[in-house]
């Protein structure tokens, strides 16, 4: 996604922008979600880029929505013009519909929206997100005093939501004074996870994992991806961007990590990583997609999302698929998705966003999704 990547030329990252746009608006309508009565049906509607989700310990589902950008402050950078707004929030799914239960966080929107990406719960009520950025503390800046929070894990307690949310850890900030890939200096949090009494996040603009306990360390760095064919006149070889985009725990303790790749966003480029700190990374499975999220179900199965289960610049929908363990061959649970990005897995049911990004407002929806083992 043209938002999650990190160390990438000018031309690159416009042919990127323009290409996924167009690809993204031929998918709003989005194919069939599955025409058996088994297959998957529309939970929630109206969302505003919705992206990760989750179920609080009392079994509600909420959902992180990226927003719509705003009216400014704006910035032209290599993406174009991208104006901030405070059009971000936290919904709940309700049996009668959709309640935003936090409002008012902040949102970057041009080509595509960043904004309020994950979202964990550390209690009954209180929760955690990460708000993304696509960029530099100095292009956050640019957006002036109210996007402070921009690059951030933020928390907050949903039986006070008029307290808004207070920044816990400042990933952007990490990310300029440890820059742990060596590049430029480029941050955009979006997956999270518990750890302790501290957070692990996915990086995807550092294309690294860093944990926030005792002021910041890194997890991992995962490396660059060679491309295996000539793209724009990008050699074959070139070394796309790692770009990961979810990280959670597995049932060994070991952290797993979804990737996206970045430009040409070639299919079958994307691994799923796993970490044991102060170990390199391992690949755990190979052989998909545009990977934006994953979850573990009760019995320790993964899955994982591909926001396009043929490459982004191909124009196909997105999928849910069943993750084989250090294999290259996965099970398709849910095909014909319009633009997934997140999952989260509650009893024998998989809960999956969709019409996550370059979507109009309120086209995004919740989809449920049956797992067949």
């Amino acid at each position: 996604m043209s938002t999650a990547m990190g160390r990438t030329g000018r031309r690159r990252r416009i042919a990127a922008a323009a290409a996924t746009v167009a690809v993204a608006a031929g998918l709003w309508g989005g194919a069939p979600a599955g025409a058996d009565t088994d297959g998957p049906t529309v939970v929630a509607t109206g969302l505003n880029n919705p992206r990760q989700l989750a179920f609080s310990p009392g079994g509600q589902l909420y959902v992180a929505e990226a927003g719509l950008g705003g009216s400014g402050p704006c910035q032209v950078g290599e993406l174009g013009e991208v104006c901030f707004g405070l059009t971000g929030s936290v919904a709940k799914v309700g049996r009668t519909g959709v309640t935003r239960v936090v409002q008012g966080l902040p949102s970057a929107g041009g080509s595509d929206v960043i904004g309020p990406s994950d979202i964990v719960f550390t209690g009954n009520h209180r929760f955690a997100l990460t708000i993304g950025l696509g960029g530099s503390p100095d292009y956050r800046a640019g957006f002036g005093p109210d996007a402070a929070l921009l690059g951030s894990v933020v928390t907050g307690d949903l039986r006070h939501p008029g307290a808004g949310v207070r920044r816990v850890f400042d990933v952007a900030g990490y990310e300029q004074r440890a820059n742990p890939d060596g590049t430029d200096v480029d941050s955009n949090a979006v997956g999270l996870a518990r750890k302790g009494n501290g957070f692990v996040v996915a990086d995807a603009g550092g294309n690294d994992v860093v944990s926030t306990r005792h002021g910041g360390s890194t997890v991992g760095v995962l490396p660059p991806v060679p491309t295996t064919k000539a793209a724009e006149g990008l050699p074959v070889g070139f070394p796309a961007d790692a770009v990961p985009t979810d990280v959670v725990k597995g049932p060994d303790g070991a952290w797993y990590v979804s990737q996206l790749v970045g430009y040409p966003f070639e299919a079958g480029a994307s691994t799923i990583w796993r970490i044991v700190p102060g170990h390199r990374p391992k690949a755990y499975a190979t052989g998909l997609t545009n990977v934006t999220s994953l979850a573990f179900d009760e019995h320790g199965r993964l899955y994982a999302v591909e926001l396009s289960a043929t490459g982004l610049l191909s124009g196909g929908p997105g999928d849910l698929v069943a993750v084989k363990p250090w294999s290259s061959s996965h099970r398709v649970v849910a095909a014909g998705l319009p633009l997934p990005y997140g999952v989260a897995i509650r009893g024998e049911s998989a809960y999956v966003t969709t019409c996550s990004t370059f979507c109009p407002p309120g086209a995004g929806s919740v989809m449920k999704v049956h797992l067949h083992h």
